[in-house]
């Protein structure tokens, strides 16, 4: 946002609105995680759902390893056996090698974890009952928000 529409927001005496930003903005950079940190919570998944952690401790795993994507599925056959395989050489130098079961119950998991958050997300957003739009301007049919230069800038 450029500097003369957060003035226009903000109005010119009111700090509130610049003490709100920077909290947001520390709130926002709070919930970030590294890349590490998010490969550790899926691997954490993955074990818990049945995969099995191979660690790649000889030269010809290592190599095997390499040549392998890394944090992606990849469906490898055995004969009869299908296995899902998930090659981690940054966080802890691995390959998880899951059965079908396995590879269901982490999916399983995950929409589950993706429900509770939608649901959490939804409860936070209703949970202001003194909130009111009233002041924010006219809602209803026919008014459309528009952005950028044009009505209200």
């Amino acid at each position: 946002m450029s500097p003369r529409v957060l003035r226009h927001i903000a109005g010119n005496n009111d700090n509130r609105f610049g003490s709100v930003l920077i909290l947001l903005s520390i709130l926002a950079l709070a919930g970030c995680e590294t890349p590490r940190q998010v490969v550790s919570q899926k691997e954490d998944n993955l074990a818990a759902a049945g995969f099995v952690v191979q660690p790649s401790n000889t030269p010809a795993r290592q190599a095997m390893l390499n040549r392998l994507p890394p944090h992606r599925f990849l469906l490898r056959t055995r004969g009869n056996t299908v296995s899902y395989v998930y090659a981690d050489p940054l966080v802890c130098n691995c390959l998880y090698i899951g059965s079908q079961q396995a590879y269901n119950q982490y999916r399983l998991h995950i929409q589950q974890q993706h429900l509770a958050d939608e649901q959490e997300m939804t409860a936070q957003m209703y949970s202001d009952s003194a909130w009111d739009w009233g002041g924010w301007g006219p809602w209803g049919p026919g008014y459309a928000m528009e952005y950028g230069p044009g009505y209200g800038w």
